[in-house]
C-alpha cells in the first residue's frame, strides 16, 4: 500500500516511522510519503489561507496549493507504478470512521490523505477530485481538533494493522472489538496474563480450564456484557441473527429484551442500572 500525506506539519506525522507502522515501512509493506503543502505556495509568507466568502470567523484554505500539491503527488505515485488513488479528507463532518471503513481501505492501494487546519479546505478542492477518484470524508469522532494530522495517525494505524503480515500474528484481529464477523457489533471483553494473582486480584477461574469451549463461551459473555454497559447502542441496532440461545440468556440476565421483530431494547431497571 502506498501512502501519501499532504500536510503544513510534515513533523506531525513522525509517529509513522514508530512501531507496527514503522515496521511496515522498514519491510516495504506499507510505502509512505509526508509532503510539506507549503511548498506548493508562491508568495513570500507561503501563504495557505485566507477570509472566507460570505463572511464569519476563521479562514479557509484555499484551492491553489492543494490543487497543485495534489497533482503533483498523484502524478509521482503513478510514475511509481502506484494506481487506484483514493482521496482521504480528515473532517468532523465526514462519515464516522469505523472498523468496517479500516477494513475497506485496507483493500485499497493507494491512499492520499489531506489533514486540514483552519476552517477547512475550499469544497471546490474536493468536488475536482471526486472526478477524478473515489473521495472518502471521514471524520473519528464527535468533536473538533485543530488539525486532521492526528485522525491520519489513527486512520493509518487502524488500517495498516489489517494488511498482511504486518501483525506477527494474523488471527490476532480476528477478535477485535467491532471486527467482522461475530464481533462487528461488540466489544471486546476483559483480558489477562501472569502472574495468576497481582496485588489480591485473581483471575477467572475458566481461563485456567483448559476447557476452549468454556473460555469461548466467557469471552463471549463478557463481550456482550462490555457491549450493554458502555455502548447499549451498539446492542440495539444489532442484528438479532448474530446472537444464538446464549446470548440472548445473557442479554435477558443484562437486563434486555426482545421486541417481537427481534431486536433487543433496554428494559427499565435493568441489572446496571
Amino acid at each position: 500500500m502506498r501512502l501519501d500525506v499532504v500536510t503544513i506539519f510534515p513533523e506531525y506525522l513522525d509517529p509513522l516511522n514508530v512501531s507496527l507502522v514503522g515496521k511496515a515501512r522498514a519491510r516495504g509493506q506499507l510505502d509512505v510519503h509526508v509532503h510539506d503543502l507549503r511548498r506548493w505556495t508562491y508568495d513570500r509568507h507561503h501563504t495557505v489561507d485566507d477570509t472566507p466568502y460570505g463572511g464569519g470567523p476563521g479562514m479557509v484554505m484555499k484551492t491553489e496549493p492543494w490543487g497543485d500539491a495534489l497533482d503533483e503527488v498523484t502524478a509521482a505515485g503513478y510514475e511509481a507504478g502506484a494506481h487506484g488513488p483514493v482521496l482521504v479528507v480528515p473532517t468532523p463532518s465526514g462519515r464516522p470512521f469505523t472498523q468496517e471503513l479500516a477494513v475497506e481501505l485496507s483493500q485499497r492501494p493507494w491512499l492520499v490523505f489531506t489533514p486540514a487546519r483552519y476552517e477547512g479546505i475550499d469544497r471546490r478542492v474536493m468536488d475536482e477530485y471526486a472526478t477524478r477518484m473515489p473521495v472518502y470524508e471521514v471524520s473519528i469522532g464527535d468533536y473538533v481538533l485543530a488539525g486532521g494530522e492526528a485522525a491520519v495517525l489513527v486512520i493509518t494505524e487502524a488500517v495498516a494493522r489489517l494488511l498482511p503480515g504486518v501483525l506477527g500474528n494474523a488471527e490476532s484481529h480476528r477478535d477485535d472489538s467491532f471486527a467482522p464477523g461475530a464481533m462487528a457489533n461488540l466489544l471486546e471483553g476483559p483480558v489477562y496474563t501472569k502472574p495468576p494473582v497481582w496485588r489480591g486480584h485473581g483471575i477467572p477461574d475458566v481461563l485456567l480450564s483448559g476447557h476452549h469451549g468454556k473460555i469461548a463461551r466467557w469471552r463471549r459473555d463478557e463481550a456482550l456484557r462490555r457491549t450493554a454497559l458502555h455502548r447499549p447502542d451498539l446492542i440495539e441496532r444489532c442484528d438479532p441473527a448474530a446472537f444464538d440461545k446464549k446470548d440472548r440468556e445473557t442479554l435477558s440476565i443484562l437486563g434486555w429484551a426482545p421486541e417481537p421483530g427481534g431486536r433487543f431494547w433496554r428494559r427499565p431497571q435493568s441489572v446496571e442500572e
